[in-house]
């Protein structure tokens, strides 16, 4: 009496954030800064930070500027922690010009 496993659509417990890639420049990795915004704890003024994550993105999908969805994994080198999920949305297709996206 084997059971067959079926692979789940959704990764159960596995964090899960967008961001917008600041870089593109290594093979096979992109550079994702994820920006929150929270209220300081003591003074009340809210304060904005900026993160930035190493992904794995094997097909090369993503490209400057463009808006994505970031999955926990594996670690897959010294600093890789996460892989890409989806393109949200295009950097061209929110009408952002080529020159304007290295700026970001």
């Amino acid at each position: 009496m084997t059971e067959e496993l079926k692979p789940t659509a959704d990764r159960t417990g596995r964090r899960t954030m967008v961001g917008t890639v600041v870089s593109t420049k290594m093979d096979k990795t992109i550079v994702v800064q994820i920006e929150r915004m929270y209220r300081h704890p003591k003074y009340g003024k809210y304060i904005r930070e900026r993160k930035r994550y190493h992904v794995h993105a094997e097909n090369g999908a993503a490209k400057m500027g463009d808006t994505v969805e970031i999955m926990t994994t594996r670690p897959m080198s010294k600093l890789k922690r996460w892989r890409l999920v989806s393109v949200v949305s295009s950097a061209v297709d929110r009408g952002a010009e080529v020159s304007e996206i290295g700026k970001i």
